[in-house]
């Protein structure tokens, strides 16, 4: 095997393993941006204390994201909105709800997406390149 073949197979693995951790998180997205939606997750936000908007807000951002993270041109772009919306997700958990724990969940999508962000950095350059024009 020559060493272009090497690293096409390399790439080629590479790439797949990536989808594979893409489709994981979208997954859990959709689950959560669904229940956000739903009653579930009222009293929590009602401890929040800004109001049931910011559960609707994070609900459909966490339902875009999911559904982006499957889109080959979005992936990258919609992993850079995740990654905020963890961010959030783990500041308030620590900082409004004082719960350490709850903090875990998000803080591994947190880090999952922002891996997916920077192996797909390219199609977000490339997304927001186009959008300038």
């Amino acid at each position: 095997m020559s060493d272009v073949t090497r690293v096409d197979v390399a790439r080629t693995v590479g790439n797949v393993v990536l989808w594979v951790v893409q489709v994981l998180p979208a997954a859990y997205f959709a689950y959560s941006g669904v229940s956000l939606l739903g009653d579930d997750f009222v009293g929590k936000f009602d401890r929040i204390g800004l109001g049931q908007w910011l559960r609707y807000v994070t609900g459909v951002l966490e339902l875009a994201g999911a559904l982006g993270l499957l889109v080959p041109r979005l992936c990258g772009l919609a992993a850079v909105g995740l990654v905020g919306v963890m961010t959030g997700a783990v500041a308030t958990e620590l900082l409004i709800l004082g719960d350490p724990d709850g903090a875990v969940l998000p803080a591994v999508l947190l880090v999952v997406a922002a891996v997916v962000a920077w192996a797909r950095r390219d199609t977000a350059r490339a997304l927001l390149q186009r959008l300038g024009k």
